[in-house]
């Protein structure tokens, strides 16, 4: 008796090649420029980064106010506040470029007079890559004494 050995044809490997290609050619676009999406997300996650470090300042000046980071100036908006609450003032974040990403800060928040302790204050958060690639979140900062 003789063994039959069959494989696929031709015909078959061809159309199978076929379709790769055109799964490749709708798949691909999907993946090849992210950088928007990841500029959304790195500027969301520094924007919960100031929220967040706001909202323990804001605890920690309940508890002794000689501990937290003074928030009642006219603009608490801009880069050297919020770059003190994020990182202890040992370095900058806000206002200087990461891994090729400029982070700015705008808004005009106020957190004297009026609103003084407990108030919150919206200041906006932005990221540009490059020409195209830039986005925007907003965060709210909560005034102290």
């Amino acid at each position: 008796m003789r063994a039959l050995h069959r494989g696929f044809t031709l015909i078959e490997l061809v159309m199978v090649i076929i379709v790769l290609g055109i799964l490749a050619a709708v798949a691909l676009p999907k993946f090849v420029n992210l950088s928007q999406e990841a500029i959304t997300a790195s500027v969301q996650g520094v924007a919960g980064a100031v929220a967040s470090s706001a909202t323990i300042n804001y605890g920690a000046f309940q508890v002794n106010s000689a501990k937290a980071t003074q928030l009642n100036q006219a603009n608490i908006c801009t880069s050297t506040i919020l770059n003190g609450l994020l990182l202890g003032s040992a370095s900058a974040l806000l206002g200087t470029t990461v891994g090729g990403v400029a982070y700015s800060v705008g808004g005009a928040g106020a957190c004297n007079g009026a609103n003084a302790g407990g108030t919150t204050v919206s200041c906006s958060i932005t990221g540009q890559k490059s020409s195209s690639a830039s986005a925007t979140a907003a965060t709210t900062v909560i005034c102290t004494g």
